[in-house]
């Protein structure tokens, strides 16, 4: 099969596409990149761990913004408008004991 000039051929590995949840993104910058710590927060643990970081110049960042709101845009489209956090009634003990003191 001939590759299409502009195409490029990306592999996955296997320990990589099975992903990793996060439920918190921290962003910070400099006047060079733009740093994001994806965080899967657990309720009633004290202490989460940054499960990934992904390094961006500010270049890749506007672009990756873009794109993530085009594919938002394209989500909605066929689901239906995405709730906030904010408009969802999600119980402070959701899926774990109650917390005590």
């Amino acid at each position: 099969m001939e590759q299409q000039p502009n195409q490029i051929n990306i592999e996955i590995s296997e320990e990589i596409a099975e992903g990793t949840y996060a439920n918190l993104a921290v962003i910070t910058h400099s006047h060079a990149e733009f740093v994001i710590d994806f965080v899967n927060i657990m309720p009633g643990t004290p202490k989460s761990k940054v499960k990934s970081r992904i390094i961006f110049t500010p270049q890749h960042a506007k672009r990756f913004m873009k794109a993530l709101k085009e594919n938002i845009e394209k989500f909605e489209a066929v689901h239906g408008p995405i709730k906030d956090l904010d408009e969802l009634q999600i119980p402070v003990n959701f899926g774990g004991p109650a917390a005590q003191a």
